[in-house]
């Protein structure tokens, strides 16, 4: 007897790209098991502006021109913004020059097409993929409380506990730039599996896990061309083996959940203190009585996580 084939899981992609950013797209745009109805990009990594062109950039070297690609918020929710030009370079995407992109930006503001499709598709059919500041899924959340309990599931990059923090000693850098976003999200009760810098900087990018990339032509080239450049500012940061690739940790999850290790623990997002704004207080050793509300993966097998990325990538 053959068992049809599961239908591909239907997500949004909420992105600042971003080198990282671009390699989860790519993952997203090669996996059969993945549907992407559109990208949304925010302000993060750097301004709107260059991550609605980067968003479209990535989509155009997949040679997927049809993906819909939508700009949503321009800022964060309560402060001014930080951007992280220091580490993406100025184009947030620097490593290798790449045309401007031809594919359109969609009409339709971002935070609008969310809510839409939440209330379009059939309830708990949509995972949401945030990669960068939470901005635009807080403020469909704030908007159109009833989409919350439509989503299937919200799979995002951000936050750190044992690694502490990476723009300020105790927070991650997608949770700092929008801490009220971040704190709407881990409050909403939507199921939340969260790819920390604890994971994340297991995802080594070293010279050895280049060596396949090098095969694959002009794709291939672009990604190598990203990974030289956000490494050099990785490694003399880290001191470590090579860079970590921590936005398609999102995508590997949906693919192959059983690559990472975790636990479903409570996370709270601090807003207040000037000190820790923007940190993830996971409470990893259970010791308060606060209700769990978040999958918080600790560890993952990078080999197989770097095994996925080339053979799809591969594929484009």
């Amino acid at each position: 007897m053959t068992h049809p084939k599961p239908l591909p899981r239907k997500i949004i992609i909420d992105t600042d790209p971003g080198q990282d950013d671009a390699v989860g797209i790519l993952l997203a745009l090669s996996s059969p098991e993945i549907e992407v109805l559109g990208i949304t990009a925010v302000a993060g990594n750097v301004p709107l502006a260059l991550t609605v062109k980067n968003a479209r950039k990535v989509c155009e070297v997949a040679k997927r021109g049809d993906v819909l690609v939508f700009a949503g918020c321009d800022k964060p929710m309560a402060q001014p913004l930080v951007t992280a030009e220091h580490v993406h370079g100025k184009s947030g995407l620097d490593g290798i020059e790449l045309p401007d992109p031809t594919m359109p930006v969609q009409d339709k503001h971002g935070v609008d097409f969310i809510i839409e499709t939440l209330r379009s598709e059939p309830s708990g059919t949509v995972t949401l993929c945030p990669m960068g500041p939470l901005t635009n899924i807080a403020t469909a959340f704030d908007r159109a409380p009833d989409i919350i309990e439509r989503v299937q599931e919200i799979v995002l990059m951000g936050g750190a506990y044992f690694e502490v923090g990476n723009i300020t000693p105790a927070a991650e850098f997608n949770i700092y730039v929008d801490p009220e976003a971040a704190d709407i999200v881990f409050k909403s009760g939507v199921k939340l599996t969260v790819m920390p810098l604890d994971v994340t900087h297991k995802a080594l990018v070293t010279q050895e896990r280049l060596i396949p990339f090098k095969d694959m032509g002009h794709v291939g080239e672009v990604v190598l061309g990203w990974m030289d450049f956000f490494e050099r500012f990785d490694i003399e940061k880290y001191g470590s083996a090579g860079g970590p690739l921590h936005d398609p940790t999102v995508i590997a999850y949906l693919i192959s959940p059983d690559m990472f290790k975790g636990r479903f623990i409570n996370v709270e997002i601090e807003t207040m203190s000037e000190l820790t704004r923007g940190m993830t207080v996971a409470d990893w050793w259970g010791v308060t009585d606060r209700a769990p509300n978040a999958m918080f993966m600790g560890d993952l097998d990078a080999d197989a996580f770097f095994d996925l990325l080339t053979d799809r990538i591969a594929t484009l």
